[in-house]
């Protein structure tokens, strides 16, 4: 059963939500001024924000069912390995104990709860199911990973420990960099996933243009994002070690470009395969901005 939870939770997510909090903490934590580490307040929005999390990818699974068994037949739903309603059990205990927490703590927190529940439960239930269209389903993921949780959860600690309630330069940039990642995420996601969603009428973007199109126009936004990532502390005072920001970005690109050649796009694997690494990209970016702000 334990098994079954982690697939039902979706590990490559749980572990983004863990990173991306950390680092944001660390941030904020990095322009205090006193001793001390604040760890209950990481330990209590880390719970809070990995209860949203799994709410949101559990009902995914339970809206989605059927087409699962063709595109993910090893999530737990699909393959018979849980029943519904311990789905529904799983993810009622979930939002329960984020909107419990989130209540008692801070209004930063509770609004990134908040507006990441409402947009996830959009995206996957119907009548509304934002998924159909590859233009709102993407505005979600871009939304909640991109903004809600950068800026708000950022406020929510600088607030918490510095009693501030204002967001620096490093922030926003990581914010941008988040952003161009949370747009390539909700391309790729789909690439692998064609066939179930043609069958159900869930119109990706990979169905409209192609896998092809849509990976190499990602990966060319991404090359992009890094060249910006390098030049901009070049430019602009940035509170950074900057060899340690410019010599991981430019290593990111490099190894980027070589994973991108060697993808088979005719191969369901090779391409989910691809589309997980862009998930290692994206906690690296994490890791280098608190890394470089640390130092």
């Amino acid at each position: 059963m334990i098994t079954a939870f982690i697939r039902f939770s979706r590990l490559h997510t749980v572990i983004g939500t863990t990173i991306s909090i950390t680092i944001l903490y660390l941030i904020a934590l990095s322009f205090s001024t006193d001793a001390s580490l604040h760890l209950p307040l990481l330990g209590w929005t880390l719970l809070s924000c990995l209860g949203a999390n799994i709410y949101i990818v559990g009902l995914n699974q339970i809206t989605d069912i059927e087409i699962d068994r063709i595109n993910k037949p090893y999530l737990p739903l699909a393959s018979g390995a849980i029943t519904l309603r311990r789905a529904y059990w799983w993810i009622g205990l979930s939002v329960t104990v984020s909107l419990l927490i989130a209540v008692g703590i801070g209004k930063y927190l509770l609004l990134t709860v908040l507006l990441s529940l409402l947009l996830g439960t959009l995206y996957s239930l119907p009548p509304v199911r934002l998924k159909r269209f590859y233009f709102w389903a993407a505005f979600c993921i871009i939304a909640v990973r991109g903004l809600i949780v950068n800026l708000l959860l950022f406020l929510h600690f600088n607030d918490q420990i510095n009693g501030l309630e204002q967001i620096p330069p490093i922030i926003w940039l990581l914010t941008g960099a988040i952003f161009v990642f949370s747009i390539i995420i909700a391309w790729f996601k789909d690439m692998p996933d064609i066939e179930g969603d043609a069958r159900y009428g869930i119109r990706t973007l990979s169905i409209r243009l192609g896998s092809r199109r849509v990976m190499w126009v990602g990966v060319g936004l991404l090359l992009f994002t890094y060249a910006t990532l390098i030049i901009y502390p070049l430019l602009n005072p940035l509170s950074a070690n900057l060899p340690v920001f410019i010599g991981a970005h430019g290593l990111f690109a490099a190894v980027l470009m070589a994973r991108a050649i060697k993808v088979d796009l005719s191969n369901k694997d090779s391409i989910a395969r691809f589309y997980q690494f862009i998930w290692v990209l994206f906690f690296l970016e994490y890791g280098t901005f608190g890394l470089s702000s640390l130092l």
